[in-house]
């Protein structure tokens, strides 16, 4: 994650942080806990052609589940399993499906990173 030191500089207070979007990140509202890894911001990166294989276009645009859940362990980084994508909120579910119909849209369609999460 990139920060920008953008607040409070020069007049005396303390400079804050702050965070900038990168295309794909998550920050979950309820981590994945995997072992003793915790796993609190998930990256998606745009899937191929081939990577969509066993669903379609328009299931994932409507933020299909099964859907999701069958491409979501293909394109994450981390890698989540199927069974840990079952397992989570549906509102970190929400925030992933949206980023992955993001990048299904044509660019000049697509929400800038910095409003889509």
């Amino acid at each position: 994650m990139n920060l920008n030191d953008t607040n409070g500089a020069g007049d005396g207070q303390e400079p804050t942080t702050t965070p900038t979007a990168v295309p794909g990140e998550v920050i979950l509202d309820t981590p994945v806990v995997r072992g003793s890894q915790t796993i609190a911001k998930v990256v998606i990166r745009k899937p191929r052609s081939g990577e969509l294989r066993g669903t379609s276009l328009s299931a994932l645009m409507q933020m299909d589940v099964i859907a999701l859940t069958m491409v979501l362990p293909r394109v994450t980084v981390p890698t989540l399993t199927k069974p840990e994508i079952e397992a989570l909120e549906p509102a970190d579910l929400a925030q992933l499906g949206a980023e992955m119909v993001n990048f299904l849209l044509p660019r000049a369609d697509r929400i800038p990173a910095s409003q889509s999460t």
